[in-house]
């Protein structure tokens, strides 16, 4: 019986995988799988993950045939895992000797559908920790009580699909799956969903995910059109939210936290391509249309000013542009 299986998805990172796989050794058990899913790299990856999966423990390696981005990876993991719980890696990041023998410890101990850890970011040769913004730890309760409250950042805001640990059940009901296709976001209908749909979670302390921050291939560094996926990603946040019996209550958090990212990229605009540019204002003033307005009112009514006026901004626009097309 496989206890834990971990899925890595791997693209075109030669430089990092090495120390990604090391540290995969010092978490093997025989109980442990770890499925290395190449999402067609083009560059030395695929060499480095066929020796891993001769010399790696527990290796089970899967090649897709053309690139799919990190949410259609973790969804071929996912069907690949006989694990009783599931957990992901990135990889471009790496653990702690022994950090899964107690992670897993730790849900067993729980007994709830999921646990949230805290992460360790590296920037360089600058570390830091990151805590899930969720003060009770080892206390199991439901997810739905840590979404709230709007104005501050919540469980939901912590968006790290490797930053926990999570029972198979939730595979099979479907809650465990990321939206396909989406290059980025992808983690955010994913952690509303599981917030929403799971019936049990808890948080702990413990430390062992290294986070690789400021990497030159992540898309976070690059200002091309798969960085306008955030957009999809909160357009699905806030249509499945809007159909939850709690919409009322929930619907200020998913429209507050999509216009601060939205505002966050817009803010950014000049590190985009002109066309990119344009197409993240058109894009952004649709978005705005589509959400519940008086929500959104609401919303922006009560964001500070600089983030308020750079939405209001981008509306103006496009009335602007519709009078005179008019």
């Amino acid at each position: 019986m496989v206890k834990l299986s971990v899925i890595v998805p791997f693209y075109n990172v030669q430089q990092y995988a090495p120390d990604t796989l090391k540290s995969l050794r010092a978490n093997t058990r025989e109980d442990f799988e770890f499925i290395l899913v190449d999402d067609c790299s083009t560059d030395g990856t695929p060499d480095i993950l066929a020796r891993a999966e001769r010399e790696l423990p527990g290796a089970v390696l899967v090649r897709h045939e053309q690139n799919g981005g990190l949410a259609t990876a973790r969804n071929t993991g996912i069907e690949k895992a006989r694990g009783e719980y599931l957990t992901f890696l990135d990889g471009d990041d790496w653990l702690a000797p022994g950090y899964f023998p107690q992670l897993l410890s730790a849900i067993q101990e729980l007994g709830c559908d999921f646990v949230r850890t805290d992460h360790v970011q590296s920037t360089g040769r600058a570390r830091s920790i990151h805590r899930v913004p969720h003060g009770r730890r080892w206390t199991v309760m439901n997810p739905r009580e840590a979404i709230l409250p709007a104005d501050r950042s919540t469980s939901v805001d912590y968006a790290y699909a490797w930053a926990g640990i999570y029972h198979r059940r939730l595979a099979d009901r479907g809650i465990l799956q990321f939206t396909h296709g989406l290059r980025t976001a992808e983690d955010r209908p994913w952690i509303w969903k599981l917030h929403r749909e799971a019936e049990s979670f808890a948080a702990v302390g413990l430390l062992g995910v290294y986070y690789r921050r400021g990497v030159a291939s992540s898309l976070t560094q690059i200002g091309d059109v798969r960085q306008l996926d955030f957009i999809r990603a909160f357009d699905q946040v806030i249509e499945e939210t809007a159909r939850d019996p709690q919409a009322d209550k929930l619907l200020p958090k998913a429209v507050r936290t999509y216009c601060a990212i939205m505002a966050h990229h817009l803010g950014q605009i000049e590190r985009f391509e002109p066309a990119v540019a344009r197409k993240l204002r058109s894009m952004s003033a649709a978005a705005l249309k589509r959400m519940p307005q008086d929500v959104l009112a609401e919303v922006m009514d009560s964001m500070d000013a600089q983030r308020a006026a750079r939405l209001r901004r981008v509306r103006r626009r496009a009335v602007g542009a519709r009078t005179v097309a008019a």
